[in-house]
């Protein structure tokens, strides 16, 4: 079969022998790529070109999936070997040394990938070594503090999950910290147990002393002694509340017992205060009428005065007797806010006849009146000046010793 030079010696990468052998040119010389027996010589080229093609697709499709996807290296790596080998003996023309160029800069990105994998796997496992050693941390913890045993036992269960939701770490770290994982949940499982063993112990005690309660308020609930007997029923309410809970049935019972016994003593002694109270009326409307005769002593005028007839009013009070508990709150507060009005107003009197604190207040006045005329001065030369700045500060000074030189005349006022 004739060649056409001309269409040979057009093609950089390959040509067809006389014979119809086609070959490939590469870094390293010429090699044999097929025969083509069957047309014209642009044919067969055009027929290896498409074998190359085919390889280059191959390896465009590789260079996506390394730089635009989480590919493994490793799997990369294994297809670059394939695609490399295939390169190599390839039955094809085209550029095949750009080809295995590219394939050799994948490498060098999937070795490069590679680190940052086994840096971030690491980085990954570091971190999950943190949060196990934290969860172990706090397991402890929980096995060696915790008495809140629902709430502990229910958060153990959630570190646990925690701990299988981590990432794995080396083998030897993963076993030694899932070890005291392990013991911490055992040792608080063991000391739950051994406070519910000791519950029933200890709800018996306190049932014994909540009975000896009983039995002492129960003693109680005749006695007529009522200042004595009621700070006994106190007393022993202190002593109920510290003695801790029994079982919720022994508790109940012995709680109504209890209730029963100062329900008795605290009735009988309304009873008798209230006869008491009744008897005691008459003089609750003396202090009525004592109280209102007090309250026209307000707003005082006079203080000597009006400490003078709140003297007489209190001698009257006094020799008036008890009144009932109901209103004895009512009317001692109010003769009392009586008296705190007259001590008020024999204060200010004081304080108006005190010639210390006149003079005081005469001098912070002086002081104010001088700062004010030196302060306008200083304005009217600022303002002469044409010194906006100065003169706004002196303005702002001026306004609050002004406000200052009021409320000192007031006060000075009140010695007049």
């Amino acid at each position: 079969m004739k060649v056409r030079e001309d269409t040979v010696s057009t093609d950089p990468w390959g040509r067809v022998d006389d014979d119809g052998t086609v070959y490939v040119r590469t870094a390293e010389g010429e090699r044999a790529v097929g025969s083509w027996q069957a047309g014209e010589p642009e044919e067969a080229l055009a027929y290896f070109h498409r074998k190359f093609d085919e390889l280059a697709g191959q390896v465009t499709l590789l260079e996506q999936r390394v730089r635009g996807t989480d590919l493994p290296p490793a799997q990369a790596e294994a297809t670059i070997v394939k695609l490399r080998e295939a390169i190599t003996d390839a039955h094809a023309v085209g550029d095949l040394d750009a080809l295995l160029g590219r394939l050799n800069a994948l490498s060098e990105l999937v070795s490069q990938r590679r680190e940052e994998v086994k840096a971030a796997r690491d980085v990954a496992r570091a971190e999950a070594k943190g949060v196990k050693e934290r969860i172990v941390a706090e397991a402890e913890r929980i096995a060696d503090d915790t008495t809140h045993w629902k709430t502990g036992g229910e958060r153990l269960r959630q570190l646990v999950e925690e701990w299988k939701a981590a990432e794995r770490i080396d083998r030897v770290t993963e076993a030694a910290l899932w070890k005291r994982l392990s013991a911490a949940r055992t040792a608080f499982a063991k000391r739950r147990k051994a406070y519910f063993a000791g519950l029933d112990e200890q709800r018996e005690g306190v049932r014994s002393s909540k009975e000896r309660i009983v039995a002492e308020a129960e003693a109680l609930a005749s006695s007529t002694d009522w200042s004595t007997t009621a700070s006994a029923y106190r007393e022993l309410m202190q002593q109920w509340k510290s003695a801790g809970r029994a079982s919720r049935e022994v508790e109940d019972e012995l709680w109504g017992r209890f209730k029963g016994a100062q329900d008795q003593f605290f009735q009988a002694r309304s009873a008798v205060f209230a006869e008491r109270d009744a008897s005691l009326a008459a003089n609750a409307e003396v202090k009525e009428q004592l109280l209102t005769e007090a309250e026209k002593i307000v707003p005082v005028s006079d203080a000597r005065a009006a400490r003078t007839a709140l003297r007489g009013i209190l001698e009257r009070w006094e020799a008036a007797g008890p009144v009932p508990r109901d209103q004895r709150d009512r009317l001692e507060g109010g003769l009392r806010k009586i008296d705190d009005a007259v001590r008020k107003a024999e204060e200010a009197e004081w304080k108006r006849s005190n010639p210390e604190a006149r003079a005081r207040a005469q001098n912070t006045v002086d002081q104010l009146r001088k700062s004010i005329e030196q302060l306008e001065g200083r304005l009217a030369k600022a303002q002469a000046a044409g010194k906006d700045k100065d003169a706004k500060d002196a303005e702002e000074s001026l306004i609050a010793r002004r406000s200052w030189l009021e409320e000192a005349e007031r006060t000075l006022a009140e010695f007049s």
